[in-house]
């Protein structure tokens, strides 16, 4: 067994994120504000190619914000992808609002276009307000947003875009982040790039922006004395973590490189091995390799992804199931949806494989030979 555990995305931090965080230290902003925070969103912003930028304690708090700035209340719907992580959907909860879910295309995992415009049509017919939209770029393959914006634009409702996960990556040439009238990103320890926690919201509506950054503060007003109108909450981000946040950002590029490469050794390892696909893995040019992840089909593959997953395991090689989506999900069983199947598929048969930039050639090679391993002896079986 190997004692040291591998992990399926571990921060990839080193002496550059240390010199920009003691550099921050001693610059006496120890504060959730300052000249790294401001710095940081500007960096963002101009990589996305948006106006604004709003950096904050997580993903989630800015899709919480992000959803008060488009004025979701109770009462409202907001359509949202099956396929996603819970922190969506809790978002859209925290409004008072009802999340809706929709299933994904199998290919990409993403919110089905089609699957949207017949949610809204028998959405409104049954007089529910739809107050907005929230398509995930899962895994790092950002949404077909050609589609969902026509189909947002046709029917007058606002996109704010969950791009959690896919900073680096684009839609037709277009960044991740920038689609919609809004964008959130996350920042966790497990992302592209991290600062421990954290997120941002993106825009180029500057009324969505300074309604965020003004709940994000307690929504505190512009007096010596402190006065509140409005409830708000504690979501800025640190300045320390907007330093680490900023190394990082430097080093998007090589940290994305080192993620296609084991996207690329997975591709090659499993090419010929019948009933196994890399999930997304034929349309991925423009993705940031966040995650790899692959489906087995057991039928043909004579193994199952569970099975893989044991081995893998007892290894000390840390995997998981693709997202169990949000209508599967106890807390949300009451919750309506409209499904096709792919995502309760893609959980069932979907195994989500390491993948991170720190990945040392030691490591990748520890996991490439497990996996060999349980392939020989399957196919000697």
């Amino acid at each position: 067994m190997n004692n040291e555990r591998i992990f399926l995305s571990a921060p990839d931090v080193g002496s550059l994120e240390e010199e920009y965080v003691l550099s921050a230290i001693r610059g006496g902003w120890i504060a959730p504000l300052g000249p790294e925070v401001d710095a940081f969103e500007r960096d963002v912003a101009s990589l996305v190619g948006v106006d604004h930028a709003v950096a904050l304690s997580s993903g989630t708090a800015a899709l919480h914000l992000g959803l008060l700035a488009l004025g979701v209340k109770a009462g409202d719907t907001v359509i949202t992808s099956t396929m996603t992580f819970a922190a969506t959907a809790n978002a859209i909860v925290y409004t008072g609002a009802e999340p809706y879910f929709v299933d994904c295309e199998f290919e990409t995992g993403n919110m089905d276009p089609r699957l949207l415009e017949e949610s809204i049509a028998e959405l409104r017919s049954d007089g529910h307000h739809i107050a907005a939209i929230i398509p995930v770029d899962l895994l790092g393959k950002a949404v077909n947003y050609t589609e969902i914006l026509q189909i947002s634009d046709k029917y007058g409702i606002p996109v704010l875009s969950d791009a959690a996960e896919s900073l680096g990556a684009s839609h037709n040439g277009q960044p991740a982040g920038s689609f919609g009238v809004a964008s959130i990103l996350s920042f966790n320890g497990n992302k592209v790039i991290t600062t421990s926690g954290g997120g941002m919201l993106l825009t180029n509506d500057a009324g969505i922006e300074a309604k965020v950054r003004y709940l994000a503060t307690q929504a505190r007003q512009p007096v010596v004395h402190y006065e509140h109108e409005d409830i708000g909450y504690n979501y800025r981000m640190s300045n320390l973590l907007a330093a680490l946040g900023r190394a990082q950002l430097s080093r998007l590029d090589s940290m994305i490189s080192q993620r296609k490469e084991m996207r690329d050794a997975y591709k090659s390892l499993f090419a010929t091995v019948p009933g196994v696909e890399i999930f997304g893995g034929n349309c991925d040019s423009e993705d940031n390799y966040w995650l790899t992840s692959i489906v087995v089909d057991p039928s043909a593959a004579g193994w199952s992804a569970q099975e893989l997953s044991s081995v893998l395991n007892e290894q000390n090689i840390e995997n998981r199931p693709l997202w169990k989506p949000m209508h599967l999900q106890p807390v949300f069983a009451k919750a309506e949806a409209s499904v096709n199947g792919n995502s309760e598929y893609l959980f069932t048969h979907g195994l989500t494989l390491p993948s991170g930039s720190s990945l040392s050639s030691e490591q990748r090679e520890t996991v490439f030979a497990a996996i060999k391993e349980f392939l020989l002896e399957r196919a000697n079986a």
